[in-house]
């Protein structure tokens, strides 16, 4: 028995491929609650000590943070149907979801975090700020030369964007496998 003991104990134990379920998922959910908390907190702060139009140089002439009201999406597009992006971020929320337990990628957890912390950022100003329940507008605040201004919750989605389009350029899928790999190994495929 001390030997059958002694051999499981010498054998090594494979190390896991991809990291475990539970710290993808603790991945995922905490850089959503990072990115929906900064994002909220930073807009009290600015709804708290700025006044609509006052525009406070903080890196000039590169930042500014410049309080606006945006209607609309990106650039205001849209700034009739704001009840539209209010359904589009609901949609996208619910989506991220779904496709969370099919994760298997750290950089994947980071990327569906910050993009399901700044869609639920904004949906909660279009949901709970004025002028009604669902058309509300969103706080923006943060000014580059010769760009929208936008908040933290529009730079979640960017770079979520980001990481998702270079996790889809080298191949990487959603749950971690490389894309292309499993199609090498088939007969046939060089």
């Amino acid at each position: 028995m001390t030997d059958e003991l002694a051999a499981d104990a010498a054998r090594p134990v494979p190390p896991s491929p991809r990291p475990r379920r539970a710290v993808l998922l603790s991945l995922f959910a905490g850089f959503a609650v990072f990115a929906y908390v900064l994002d909220q907190l930073t807009k009290l702060w600015v709804t708290s000590t700025m006044v609509e139009g006052e525009r406070i140089p903080v890196l000039p002439p590169l930042l500014h943070w410049y309080f606006i009201r945006n209607s609309g999406a990106a650039f205001s597009i849209g700034e009739n149907v704001t009840w539209v992006f209010s359904i589009i971020m609901a949609g996208v929320a619910v989506a991220i979801l779904f496709q969370v337990r099919r994760l298997g990628s750290a950089w994947w957890s980071l990327a569906l975090g910050l993009l399901l912390g700044g869609a639920l950022g904004n949906l909660t100003d279009r949901l709970f700020r004025e002028p009604s329940f669902g058309m509300g507008h969103v706080v923006d605040f943060i000014q580059l030369p010769n760009f929208a201004i936008f908040n933290i919750a529009d730079s979640a989605v960017v770079s979520a964007v980001a990481i998702i389009c270079i996790l889809t350029i080298r191949g990487i899928a959603l749950d971690g496998t490389r894309l292309g790999s499993a199609q090498k190994d088939k007969p046939g495929h060089d």
